[in-house]
């Protein structure tokens, strides 16, 4: 290893490392802590980190915070280690909004701020200004998380207030906010609207919004993140029974869909976007539908070929597959019953 040129050790054989290894090798000397410090090292680190076994789920409830490994091979959880918030909170009041690369976009109940916060490095960035933005407030907002081509880390801040509406973009290369236009249909503006939160993928940001769960409107709002233009697509052809309900996933740089449906009993089929159309990817295998009392949603997929479902109680709930398998990563903002998030453990920082 002595004989190694330092830029292979840094390059080649720490960004392969857990992100909280690199941490501790920052301490070695001060040039390993200034290589690991540059957003090359981080960028490729991320990179290499984009694997099911880097996935973590934290979940909150009225007294811990546990972060929680899945293990694929036994299709459960592994040992629970517990995080602390870095930032002042009140009980319980803690939103997981959106994710990406390691960073969650949360929300402070009791403030109404957002913050970007990587739980693998407890680093954070408050994001609220005292002209107003970076104030969120559920069931009205929405947010997405997104890179751009220059590499920018950015937040798309919907707001909805009294029939008024504000697109606003946070930098964090820039630090700052910027309002852009939102052109599309004003109904969707309406609070009657539901809007999920923002999946990125492919260089656009893809909202689901719809009227309610039961033979309501349903349409895909897509976000261009380098010509910041809106357009609408449809949802994809499923049977209004019961409620329906959809989940975007995505499945290496392409966009995919679990749709729900169903009232007392709920079926799940998987879509896949290709040039603006929805094409069925598969349905849900020959076992009896997933009962309304375990009403829950797909979190990801893993490399085994299985569903993981979640269900309200935070319980994992397999379903095997017979295709060929692949990863994807769903960023979970709400369970029934619990708050959390799925997370993969990287070193990108919330601020410059």
């Amino acid at each position: 290893m002595a004989d190694l040129p330092i830029h292979t050790i840094v390059f080649e054989i720490l960004t392969r490392v857990p992100a909280k290894d690199v941490g501790r090798s920052k301490s070695v000397c001060k040039q390993w802590y200034a290589l690991l410090s540059t957003q090359d090292f981080v960028r490729i680190h991320c990179s290499r980190s984009l694997v099911s076994s880097n996935q973590r789920v934290l979940l909150i409830d009225d007294l811990t915070y546990p972060v929680r490994p899945i293990i694929s091979k036994s299709n459960d959880y592994g040992p629970s280690s517990i995080v602390t918030f870095p930032f002042h909170h009140q009980n319980n009041d803690v939103s997981m909004l959106s994710h990406l690369n390691g960073l969650l976009c949360v929300c402070l109940n009791h403030t109404y701020q957002l913050l970007l916060w990587n739980p693998t490095t407890t680093a954070f960035k408050r994001l609220s200004t005292h002209d107003s933005h970076g104030f969120y407030i559920n069931n009205l907002d929405v947010v997405g998380l997104y890179v751009d081509t220059d590499g920018d880390y950015k937040v798309l801040h919907i707001k909805r207030r009294s029939g008024v509406l504000g697109v606003h973009v946070y930098s964090r290369e820039v630090d700052s906010w910027r309002n852009i236009p939102f052109i599309t249909r004003q109904e969707y503006l309406s609070p009657h609207f539901n809007w999920s939160a923002g999946t990125f993928c492919g260089g656009t940001l893809y909202f689901i919004v719809c009227a309610c769960l039961l033979r309501g409107t349903k349409r895909v709002i897509c976000f261009d993140v380098n010509s910041e233009q809106f357009k609408e697509i449809s949802f994809p052809p499923v049977p209004s029974i019961g409620m329906v309900k959809g989940g975007l996933v995505n499945v290496k740089n392409e966009l995919h869909m679990f749709a729900s449906a169903g009232m007392f009993e709920m079926t799940i089929d998987l879509w896949t976007l290709q040039e603006d159309y929805w094409i069925k990817v598969l349905s849900c295998p020959p076992i009896p539908p997933i009962s309304l009392s375990l009403w829950c949603d797909i979190t990801h997929y893993v490399t085994n070929g299985n569903w993981f479902v979640m269900t309200k109680l935070g319980k994992l709930f397999t379903i095997e597959m017979d295709m060929k398998p692949f990863e994807c990563f769903y960023p979970v903002s709400w369970f029934l019953g619990f708050k959390g998030a799925v997370f993969l453990e990287t070193i990108v920082s919330p601020s410059i």
